[in-house]
């Protein structure tokens, strides 16, 4: 296990946007109303937001960003790191995260680069962006985490069509003596394939064939530029690896369960969330949930689970947190961070 600390970091603000659009799972065709009732119940997740065509995730994290860079009057030239993690990038190439430096006004001397990662993005970019961060004494950062999920699943696949929704978020970040980020990342390859989109890429180049629909069961179609999810194979994945992984970064970091205020999890699914938190023998009070609402916005569940359900903490109070992702790749982290009254705005609407 990668068990590390980033040290002299710190969260100065976190913003989240998500699209107007919203879907109701209520009215999700594909369910029958029986079916409809026991999946809100037990996976959790009732409303969708949904990008419209012409909105990307750079364009909702681009939002969030402008909103906090002004809440906190950083000047733009003080932004010396970009990071912008998302699997939904404008183009393939160029990456992202130049354009956004450019929309932004951000300096030349700014670096500014993608990644892909989904669902334990958000923890694994907070490792990234503090590595840099702590070899450049009074320098600042931005984390922008979003997808536009819905972008890349098939209306005729009930597997995922009712899961997934869209989000932006940004995260400010700077050097701060004596403030410590501590992780436990992981990953797993040989399960790559339990989510996955097979087509588009370099292995498996777009042709005729990836546009064609097949039918894998009854109300599961899609083609091969749709992502596949193999729900029960991350079901059991996340109930066999998530806790240990919480456990050992909590053990060795030599920290007390108890003292954590909260423990934010990716929104995935709720019987899953709730079959981890009980494992980790954690007060259900001390663990958010945001999936009713916003379903799983994949990079972009935690800070926006965050913003939404804890603002009025984050804003007022010393706070620590344990932040859990995990999924695509197969990878997965945790992060212990401290937060005392950031900035942090109310969620906004594209």
């Amino acid at each position: 296990m990668a068990v590390f600390t980033v040290p002299n970091i710190k969260v100065s603000g976190i913003s989240a946007c998500v699209p107007t659009q919203t879907e109701d799972n209520k009215e999700f065709a594909l369910l029958p109303d029986n079916e409809k009732d026991l999946f809100i119940k037990t996976v959790g997740i009732r409303y969708r937001r949904v990008a419209p065509p012409g909105i990307t995730a750079s364009d909702l994290c681009l939002t969030a960003a402008e909103k906090l860079l002004n809440d906190l009057s950083w000047q733009r030239e003080e932004v010396k790191i970009l990071v912008f993690i998302t699997q939904t990038a404008d183009y393939i190439i160029p990456n992202t995260a130049s354009i956004l430096q450019e929309k932004l006004g951000l300096s030349k001397g700014c670096i500014a680069f993608d990644v892909n990662l989904g669902c334990s993005g958000y923890v694994y970019g907070l490792s990234i962006v503090g590595a840099l961060l702590q070899n450049m004494p009074g320098a600042k950062a931005l984390l922008l985490v979003g997808d536009i999920s819905t972008a890349t699943i098939s209306m005729r696949d009930k597997s995922t069509a009712p899961l997934f929704s869209d989000a932006g978020s940004a995260t400010a970040l700077e050097f701060s003596l004596n403030s410590d980020i501590h992780f436990n990342l992981q990953t797993d390859g040989k399960e790559f394939d339990d989510i996955i989109i097979p087509d588009g890429g370099y292995r498996n180049q777009f042709s005729e064939k990836s546009l064609q629909y097949e039918e894998f069961e009854k109300g599961i179609e899609r083609n091969g530029l749709h992502m596949k999810l193999d729900g029960l194979k991350i079901f059991n994945f996340a109930l066999r690896e998530i806790a240990p992984n919480i456990n050992t970064l909590l053990t060795e970091k030599a920290i007390d369960k108890a003292s954590v205020d909260y423990f934010v999890f990716h929104q995935a699914n709720l019987l899953m969330l709730e079959s981890v938190r009980k494992k980790l023998q954690v007060a259900a009070e001390k663990v958010p949930y945001s999936l009713y609402d916003y379903g799983n916005t994949s990079s972009a569940t935690i800070p926006l689970t965050m913003v939404t359900k804890l603002r009025e903490q984050l804003v007022s109070q010393k706070l620590n947190f344990v932040l859990s992702g995990f999924g695509v790749g197969l990878s997965w982290g945790s992060a212990y961070i401290e937060t005392e009254k950031i900035v942090c705005p109310q969620l906004i609407e594209l």
